[in-house]
């Protein structure tokens, strides 16, 4: 598979459990020869985190660092089983990409039903581009019906390499995301790999998802990663 170069999950110091400044994550992107890389802090409703204030004011960071384009986006906070996030409109808008996740600290995990329901209906948001770590077992999913929805919305699916790093929250995520890969081949849903970096040094570190990606056999042409062209066919949503 081809060099990764674009990370569009991570984390700074705003969203406090983090540990890097924006400087110091585009120098380590640069480090990780990437070509483009996301700012995603959390939305408001994640406890200890930003401000809507925060969120207004991106117009004073520069928008390269160190030979790396740096976009300017939201982790945003699923709030209801209705797909409801914790930014308003007028912010969303400004927004350079938004991702959208289900956190337990701010909806705890419901049936199925209600966990498809709520991704399904969040990606009807216009400004929804990436459904962040969809494979965390706490929350039973119908994977496939979230895949077929994706692909009508235009929404991508992301691999989420910190989900695979043992030691972490999320349960069953090796099944889970092989299951996810293999209906995303089979519907010719593309997907995105991120990091989910809260510290510099994991920034355009993929090891564990690529290690999945090659013993699934998922093809390289659902991989956006390859190529900022291609994710900014997404950015255009």
């Amino acid at each position: 598979m081809k060099r990764f170069v674009l990370d569009t999950h991570t984390h700074t110091i705003a969203s406090g459990h983090a540990y890097g400044t924006v400087t110091e994550m585009a120098k380590a992107a640069s480090c990780a020869g990437l070509e483009l890389l996301a700012i995603t802090d959390h939305a408001p409703k994640l406890p200890g985190g930003t401000s809507e204030m925060y969120f207004r004011n991106f117009k004073v960071i520069d928008r390269e660092m160190f030979g790396v384009k740096i976009l300017m986006g939201v982790e945003l906070n699923i709030i209801d089983y209705h797909g409801t996030v914790d930014l308003e409109e007028a912010l969303l808008k400004r927004m350079e990409l938004c991702i959208a996740s289900l956190h337990t600290v701010c909806l705890a995990p419901g049936t199925k039903v209600e966990n498809t329901r709520a991704l399904l209906k969040v990606m009807e948001n216009p400004y929804i581009q990436v459904i962040g770590h969809p494979d965390d077992g706490r929350y039973p999913i119908d994977y496939e019906a979230m895949v077929k929805g994706a692909k009508e919305q235009g929404v991508l699916i992301e691999l989420n390499n910190s989900s695979l790093v043992a030691g972490g929250g999320r349960t069953e995520t090796l099944p889970n995301l092989t299951e996810i890969l293999k209906l995303c081949e089979r519907y010719g849903q593309e997907i995105i790999v991120n990091t989910d970096s809260h510290f510099p040094s994991y920034v355009g570190q993929f090891e564990e998802a690529e290690k999945l990606l090659s013993q699934t056999g998922f093809p390289e042409e659902l991989v956006v990663n390859t190529d900022v062209k291609r994710l900014e066919r997404y950015l255009k949503k």
